[in-house]
C-alpha cells in the first residue's frame, strides 16, 4: 500500500516540476522539440523494454524512465504555447 502510494506521488511530483523547468528554460523550448520528443519517446520504448528484462532494481528504472517522459512531453506540449514561450 505505501508502495503504491509513493510510486503515485513520485509520479504526480513530475508535473509541477516539468512545468518549472519548461519556466526555468521558456527561451530554450523551441530549439529543443525534437530532443524532448526524441527523450520521451526513448524513455517510454526504454521502460517498455525494461519490463522484459529481469533484474533486482527493474521498477526503480521503469518509474525513473516513466519520469523522464513525463517531463519531456510537458516541455514539448508548452513549447507550442505562444503565450508561455513570449
Amino acid at each position: 500500500m505505501i508502495k503504491e502510494l509513493l510510486v503515485i506521488v513520485v509520479l504526480i511530483s513530475s508535473f509541477p516540476l516539468g512545468y518549472l523547468l519548461a519556466y526555468l528554460c521558456r527561451d530554450e523550448l523551441v530549439q529543443g522539440r525534437k530532443w524532448f520528443l526524441s527523450l520521451a519517446v526513448l524513455s517510454l520504448i526504454s521502460s517498455f523494454f525494461v519490463v522484459f528484462l529481469n533484474f533486482k532494481g527493474k521498477f526503480a528504472v521503469i518509474l525513473s524512465l516513466f519520469y523522464i517522459a513525463i517531463v519531456s512531453l510537458i516541455s514539448l506540449y508548452l513549447s507550442y504555447n505562444k503565450k508561455f514561450i513570449k
